[in-house]
């Protein structure tokens, strides 16, 4: 359904992502951000269903072609330690929204997992985003406090969750309503990527599809 394309940074260089877009051609645009594996599958296919659902949906590739096997927790581990967030979140992410913007419609951001963290940034640091969604994914507080975010943003988090515990999403929450932000956030019984059909060990489907009807209800809320 989608296409890879090359798209500009703000700083020149070129990026390249998967890009799924919507019948209508004034469709709201999201940006779509990867796990720690790379680009996989996996979100190219929830770039379709965006698009299914009325978004110029557009994942950026911050791996640059890297796609790691789900079982090489490993190999992802240092992809995503070799990711510069900040310049991910600046230049590729930031460029990913500049290019959906072209034809004057709202940009929403969302991520997983590490992609969640790169979302919760963008939403402080890149002024085209209008709302954004994070699912199971937070950045450390080094990097974005809760009083940085500047839209609307949903989260989605496991209450079985090794990476992002429910200690830390209670945190988070506490910052963010302190500092009078708009924060939606809703806890699941499930697993960490329990949004991800592709790995059946922590996939829960009920869930999954309660998280994206809340998802979408969100940014067609805030993006039209």
């Amino acid at each position: 359904m989608g296409a890879h394309i090359t798209f500009k940074r703000p700083d020149g260089a070129e990026a390249n992502g998967y890009l799924s877009s919507a019948a209508r051609g004034d469709a709201p645009g999201l940006v779509v951000i990867q796990e720690w594996w790379g680009l996989q599958e996996q979100i190219k296919a929830m770039c379709d269903r965006f698009a299914l659902a009325g978004f110029d949906a557009l994942a950026p590739d911050l791996f640059k072609g890297v796609v790691v096997s789900y079982h090489d927790s490993d190999a992802a581990m240092k992809e995503m330690q070799s990711l510069n967030f900040m310049d991910a979140a600046d230049q590729t992410v930031r460029g990913a929204a500049q290019f959906l913007k072209r034809n004057g419609a709202k940009v929403g951001l969302t991520g997983f997992c590490m992609g969640g963290a790169v979302a919760v940034i963008g939403a402080a640091r890149i002024p085209e985003i209008t709302a954004a969604v994070t699912f199971y994914g937070l950045p450390p507080e080094q990097a974005v406090k809760p009083a940085d975010v500047k839209v609307p943003l949903q989260g989605h988090f496991a209450s079985r969750d090794d990476f992002v515990t429910p200690k830390v999403v209670d945190g988070f929450e506490k910052g963010m309503k302190a500092a009078g932000k708009t924060f939606e956030v809703f806890r699941y019984d499930a697993d960490h990527a329990f949004v991800n059909e592709q790995r059946m060990a922590v996939h829960d489907r009920h869930a999954a599809e309660l998280a994206w009807d809340r998802a979408t209800a969100f940014f067609k809320r805030h993006l039209g």
